[in-house]
């Protein structure tokens, strides 16, 4: 049984162990509530399961361990009383002890090592089912957690929470030995046993309390702890800009503000701790010191021998260890903690694939109807209805923020819709199995991620497999061949070596999109960084040499637009228009769109910034 929604062979464990604002947004899974508590302790148990059989040997050698521990003081007791009374059988008693004592340490010890490897397997796990729910949720989903926030999630987190079966463990075999001490008590004396009973509601209190408390701020410690990765994050990826604008040490001290929230909550979740220790190791001491003047008063009134003396000691002694449990029990907490926020990366919502096919033959017809999309409080969607016929390249225009690339998810369906229905020849995305959707529908990004060993297999990774010729012309198609050949080892240049800029990069991202071109091609800004000579080779291409289907592309130059054959104007989440660039042109709010309200006239405009002046051709 495997531990995750999908498949996790992917990911094995290995051998021998086989923005604050958007930091507002992830925490919606992790808020405290019962719903996350319960989902995550859902997932712990998960995760114990698939290491069941060494979280089983932590408990078997922990109750080995703890049986010697109880064995160990009533046979130290025997063999002082038979060497008081010199009585014959003192020497194997010893031996016995001895035994005890080592197989105590040999037991104390498999139980550690059975933890590390339980806490290495299970962080494994973690990690790969985090990755795994991050990478099958659709990209809205899986930008509402920051880099820094996945980074602190997937290594400290994961860490902690990997370490919560063996805390559980550790915490259930840390009771065996106390609870066995104060049955000896009650077998030897019942006097001292009520002794140190006396004080047990006072450290169960304790106890709850602290778990209690820990939770609190083990949480806020966390969530400080993310900001913080969130916000450096944010400066390194801006590193260039603050650089050049001389911001280092504002950006410095943006970064470290959060410092003093930081040491707050570790004071405070320190503060939890120790008060719990201090106040249990002021308590355990003194119900030991209440059972030895028990002890005495039985021994001085005839009632224990030496022996029982001693014994009643180390029980007690045993027994004071139930305040000990706070050490694991704190290590659970936080891994509980801990696991609401990997839990978060495990249950983001996965893109559910069909069974259904495509029609044979068909042209890509995109069809859109009563399309609504919801992200937090915003809408960038509203009841769009749209239609673009097969074959056809369609621009879809719109002042920033209007909704371009959140429609082009949803055509190509990186993201489902809230409501409404995306068609591509007549059948539901949603429908479609995965292979067939990816194979037929081909993506190009403004700022492209690419796979691959090589350059030749960057291009060539996708849904199907690309032949040399293939990437190839693909990469003639996408104005990349030529600097492609400058490269040391030509197309067999290993990627990580390959120096690319950033208009080297996005044609890279083309090929890789013609190489797999299917009936429906959606272009995301993805010629912003070409020059004017390639973007319109680019053009030429996708008319004459890549696969004919629908060309759905996010524009912004007034040029593409112009080159479409139909343009898709969004304002506000809303369809204004549809029609040819020259129809539209003539409104002067579309033509804001570009920057170009000041043209009059009744026909499309000339203007003189090159490359972005109205070219129908």
């Amino acid at each position: 049984m495997t531990p995750f929604r999908r498949d996790t062979a992917a990911c094995p464990v290995p051998e021998p162990l086989q923005g604050e604002a958007r930091m507002a947004l992830t925490d919606r899974h992790d808020d405290g509530g019962g719903t996350a508590a319960r989902s995550a302790d859902v997932l712990l148990a998960r995760v114990a399961r698939a290491s069941a059989g060494r979280t089983a040997g932590i408990l078997v050698c922990s109750a080995g361990a703890a049986a010697a521990s109880l064995a160990l003081p009533a046979v130290l007791g025997t063999t002082l009383d038979l060497l008081l009374d010199r009585a014959p059988g003192a020497g194997r008693m010893l031996a016995a002890a001895a035994a005890l004592a080592a197989a105590e340490v040999v037991l104390s010890a498999c139980t550690a090592l059975l933890a590390g490897i339980v806490g290495a397997r299970s962080t494994s796990r973690l990690r790969c089912g985090a990755v795994d729910g991050l990478l099958s949720t659709s990209p809205s989903e899986a930008a509402r957690f920051s880099p820094g926030e996945v980074a602190t999630r997937l290594s400290a987190n994961a860490a902690e929470a990997g370490a919560t079966p063996a805390a559980a463990a550790q915490v259930a075999s840390a009771a065996l030995a106390p609870v066995g001490a104060l049955v000896a008590l009650v077998l030897i004396d019942p006097w001292t046993a009520l002794a140190f009973t006396a004080g047990l509601p006072l450290l169960v209190l304790l106890l709850r309390a602290f778990a209690r408390r820990s939770t609190e701020s083990v949480g806020r410690y966390l969530q400080v702890q993310a900001s913080i990765a969130s916000r450096l994050t944010d400066a390194l990826g801006g590193a260039r800009a603050i650089a050049a604008s001389a911001t280092v040490d504002a950006e410095r001290d943006r970064v470290l503000r959060p410092l003093g929230a930081l040491s707050t909550a570790g004071r405070g979740m320190w503060a939890v701790h120790g008060s719990a220790m201090a106040r249990s190791g002021v308590l355990m001491p003194l119900l030991v010191t209440v059972v030895l003047a028990v002890g005495g008063l039985g021994l001085a009134a005839g009632r224990l021998s030496v022996g029982d003396l001693l014994a009643v000691s180390r029980y007690a002694s045993l027994a004071a260890g139930l305040g000990a449990v706070a050490e694991p029990l704190g290590a659970l907490v936080r891994g509980r903690t801990a696991a609401r926020r990997v839990d978060a990366l495990v249950r983001a919502p996965s893109l559910r694939y069909g069974t259904s096919e495509l029609p044979p033959g068909g042209p890509g017809t995109l069809e859109l109807r009563g399309v609504r999309v919801r992200r937090g409080q915003a809408q960038p969607l509203r009841g769009v209805d749209l239609r673009v016929p097969g074959g056809l390249t369609a621009a879809v225009v719109g002042r920033s923020g209007a909704g371009k690339s959140t429609l082009a998810e949803v055509a190509g369906r990186l993201a489902d819709p809230d409501g409404g229905e995306a068609l591509l020849d007549g059948v539901r995305l949603d429908r479609l199995a995965e292979a067939e959707l990816r194979r037929e529908v081909g993506y190009a990004f403004e700022r492209p991620h690419l796979t691959g060993a090589t350059v030749a297999e960057a291009v060539a990774a996708g849904a199907r497999t690309a032949s040399a010729e293939q990437v190839r012309s693909a990469a003639r198609a996408a104005g990349a061949d030529a600097f492609i050949r400058t490269l040391p080892q030509g197309y067999a240049t290993p990627l990580d070596e390959a120096p690319l800029s950033g208009g080297e990069l996005q044609r890279l991202g083309l090929a890789r999109a013609f190489a797999h071109a299917g009936r429906l091609l959606v272009l995301d800004d993805a010629t912003s960084s070409l020059d004017t000579a390639t973007e319109r080779q680019v053009d030429r291409a996708l008319a004459h040499r890549v696969r004919s289907g629908t060309r759905l592309v996010v524009a912004h130059r007034l040029s593409s637009a112009a080159r479409a054959d139909l343009v898709v104007w969004l304002e506000e989440g809303r369809v204004r228009a549809v029609g040819p660039h020259e129809d539209l042109w003539h409104e002067p709010e579309y033509r804001a769109v570009f920057g170009r309200a000041e043209d009059a006239g009744t026909g499309p405009s000339h203007g003189s910034e090159g490359d972005d002046r109205h070219d129908p051709s």
